[in-house]
This record gives structure tokens, C-alpha cells and sequence, in this order.
């Protein structure tokens, strides 16, 4: 698909924060406007973005309506769509409401079980398993006998072609009013929700303290309520809370190969959840 991007001027724009890809920039005049503008540099990843976006629109899934392939005066591109203004993340209002954990992990399960149950057009979407295997031999921390093992456990989970999200934390789940939606989907794909639900319990439990707080402004001991609360209503009451844990850990586990891949150095604390594949 070749689409020209539109030339924009940054003097219309504030800056309002920064990632590891790019900064997200606010119109001075119209709040309802946000850019996404990557780091000197990236040009195709945020067109791949863009039309993912607008693949993931059109199949009907809640998230913000896509916007424009947009470059500036100094060569920088990026994305430039409408914001959903008032919104809250489902982090932030488990952070700022803790008694209220179990209503948000209630809400944020029914949110991902509708995204699970979507069938997708397997042509148009990578497979999770595609995606892991292609970090898994990318990644130089682990050695050869533990690639096999993991390519064989990624390999033999069975296969679904429904949608996942690909970086499913709960801080990536927006609602104002009665609207919710999922906001970066980047990494959006299909398989088994197994590799998606992973994310939820690895940010819940996984995940150090100091990181906790800093990404999801809330206490470990609350995010691990909220996924003690999340699991029943997402896997249903048939399983027990340690049963669900135990299938789900190495899932979680992966992850580390996304993790290392940013980090450039080998992750312990993720690693160890790979302990039963290993």
C-alpha cells in the first residue's frame, strides 16, 4: 500500500510526553487532536501502524479511530489521530481507587474476553507463534537446548485464529463515560489468548515493585488483587486460582523475549516463569 504522508508543522503542537519509540505531541488549538511522532529515522514503523490501525478498526474492535500518515518539517513522521479526551486507564483508576479493584479487573475481563472471541482473517494479521519464534531466534541470551525447548512449547499450544492484542496490560485499556476502548495495538495479532492473557499476570505478579508503582501508579499487593479478580471472571470458577497461575505462567514467561529484545540483557525474575519448559 503506498500512502504519501501529509506535511504537518510541530509550532501547532505541545509536547506531552515520551516512550521508547517517539514523543506524543498535543494541538495547541484542538486537545482532541494527538500526534504520535517517532525518533529520527523510523519511517516505515509508523505507516506499518497506521495501517494496522485501520485493520484493527475495521474489524469492530473498541479503539480509537485511526488517523493520518503525517511527516514534519525535519523529517520526522508519525501519526496524527483523534484523542479520546477525559479518558482514564484502567490502571490508573485501580491506582487512584484501590477499593474498587475487583469492579476494574471485572470490567477490564468482560473488555478482553470480547476481544478474544473476534475471528480474524488469518491473511491479514501475523500469528502470535510467528511473532515468538522470530524472538526466539533472535534473542542471544538463551542457549540452543533452551530455544528447542521453548520453540516446542510455543509450537505445541493449539492454535485459535481470534484476535490478540500483543501487549495486553491493563494500562492499555481506556473508558470515559460508558465508552471503553483498546489503545495501542501495535503489536495486534491473532492466536491463542493464552500469549495475551500472559501479559496480564506478568504485570500483576511478574513485575518488581518500583515498576509497578512507576508504570501502573499502584501498589503490588493491589495489582495482585486485580488479578486475583481478573482470573475467575476471565477463565470462569471451573479452575482454581493456582490452576489458572500454573497454565498461565509460562505464557507470562514469554514475554521475556520481548523484554530482553528492549533491554539488551537477560531477564531473571521473567525467566524463572519458564522454569516447567525449560
Amino acid at each position: 500500500m503506498t500512502i504519501k504522508p501529509v506535511q504537518i508543522s510541530l509550532d501547532d503542537y505541545v509536547l506531552n510526553g515520551g516512550g521508547f519509540n517517539g514523543e506524543s505531541y498535543i494541538h495547541k488549538t484542538d486537545p482532541s487532536v494527538m500526534l504520535k511522532l517517532y525518533f529520527p529515522g523510523k519511517i516505515q514503523q509508523p505507516l506499518d501502524e497506521m495501517i494496522l490501525a485501520k485493520k484493527v478498526y475495521d474489524l469492530g474492535i473498541p479503539t480509537p479511530e485511526p488517523g493520518e500518515y503525517v511527516v514534519t518539517e525535519d523529517g520526522r513522521y508519525g501519526i496524527r489521530f483523534k484523542r479520546i479526551v477525559g479518558k482514564t486507564s484502567y490502571s490508573r483508576a485501580v491506582g487512584d481507587n484501590p477499593e474498587e479493584v475487583g469492579k476494574y479487573a471485572e470490567e477490564f475481563a468482560g473488555m478482553c474476553l470480547h476481544l478474544h472471541s473476534i475471528h480474524v482473517n488469518i491473511n491479514e494479521f501475523e500469528n502470535v507463534k510467528d511473532r515468538y519464534l522470530r524472538l526466539l531466534k533472535e534473542n542471544p541470551f538463551f542457549t540452543p537446548a533452551q530455544k528447542d525447548r521453548i520453540e516446542r512449547f510455543i509450537l505445541d499450544t493449539s492454535d485459535e485464529d481470534t484476535a490478540i492484542h500483543g501487549d495486553l496490560q491493563f494500562s492499555n485499556a481506556i473508558f470515559v463515560g460508558d465508552k471503553r476502548y483498546f489503545i495501542d495495538l501495535g503489536d495486534f495479532c491473532y492466536g491463542n489468548h493464552l500469549f495475551d492473557v500472559g501479559m496480564v499476570y506478568l504485570c500483576c505478579y511478574l513485575s518488581k515493585e518500583d515498576f509497578i508503582k512507576e508504570t501502573f501508579h499502584m501498589s503490588k499487593p493491589v495489582a495482585k488483587k486485580f488479578w486475583d479478580a481478573f482470573a475467575p471472571i476471565y477463565f470462569g470458577n471451573d479452575l482454581s486460582l493456582k490452576e489458572i497461575e500454573e497454565m498461565i505462567l509460562p505464557y507470562a514467561g514469554l514475554k521475556t523475549l520481548i523484554v530482553e529484545r528492549d533491554s539488551n540483557c537477560p531477564m531473571p525474575e521473567f525467566r524463572a516463569a519458564l522454569k516447567s519448559v525449560l
